[in-house]
């Protein structure tokens, strides 16, 4: 494997690698994947899709009567998981894909949920200052610019609120990194041939690698969050590395 980009100039080699596959190319494979996209995951992932976010709603949490917003919200996973668990939860999603956030909407109302549903740029968030005591983000932060969605998320939490992120990281160990990725491959290729993926999704598999092998290890992450100006950082490593799941706090 070649040696990451240096922490310090990382965000702008991401933005000069993928920026264009970012703003052109990943609405149309959200477009393509929308249907099938929790099947696959479960495929891709040997079963343990369920597993993860059982993992991320335990360090979540959710209080009676929060306003919470799910950003890059996808099939709304996340904000029905929540308002299984703490029905009083006003609950925001977020998503740039009109097509993912159809899903997770009618996901949403046959179990009788009500999730607001926003489609947009989330490097801009359309909500004032201080506005949510929880935002969460799962498995997007890959095809963002980092700190500026987490520079975004950190301005609308309240004074105490809390931000907790899951997603796939490049793991330090280089030899779970190269398997890792052989691993992806294979899994990438296989979900394409299974559920008949157009060429939008077809086409992405080596950004996929890519995007990984450019982003953070966990500890990176930490640091990452820690600069921008959260606290209490901490964060859970799964599976050697190759996913992370981290809660920070903003501030009193």
């Amino acid at each position: 494997m070649s040696p990451p980009t240096p922490l310090a100039s990382r965000e702008q080699a991401r933005e000069m690698r993928f920026s264009s596959y970012w703003t052109q190319d990943l609405n149309d494979v959200f477009t393509d994947v929308a249907p099938y996209y929790d099947r696959a995951n479960r495929v891709a992932s040997l079963g343990l899709w369920d597993w993860f976010l059982s993992r991320f709603m335990s360090v979540v949490g959710g209080r009676p009567g929060e306003r919470v917003l799910d950003v890059c919200a996808g099939t709304n996973a996340i904000g029905i998981a929540l308002l299984q668990r703490e029905p009083s939860l006003e609950v925001h999603a977020m998503d740039r894909s009109a097509a993912m956030q159809e899903v997770g909407q009618q996901r949403a109302q046959a179990r009788g949920l009500r999730i607001h549903s926003v489609i947009g740029d989330v490097h801009e968030l359309p909500f004032p200052d201080n506005h949510f005591d929880v935002v969460t983000l799962q498995f997007a932060s890959r095809h963002l610019r980092v700190k500026r969605v987490f520079e975004e998320i950190h301005r609308v939490l309240k004074p105490g609120g809390r931000f907790c992120h899951c997603d796939m990281l490049r793991p330090a160990n280089p030899v779970v990194e190269k398997l890792y990725y052989g691993y992806l491959r294979s899994c990438l290729v296989l979900t394409a041939v299974l559920f008949r993926s157009g060429p939008a999704a077809v086409n992405c598999k080596k950004y996929f690698i890519d995007a990984l092998q450019m982003f953070y290890t966990a500890d990176e992450l930490s640091g990452v969050l820690r600069d921008i100006g959260y606290r209490d950082v901490a964060v859970k490593s799964l599976l050697g590395g190759m996913i992370g799941i981290h809660r920070a706090t903003k501030p009193e």
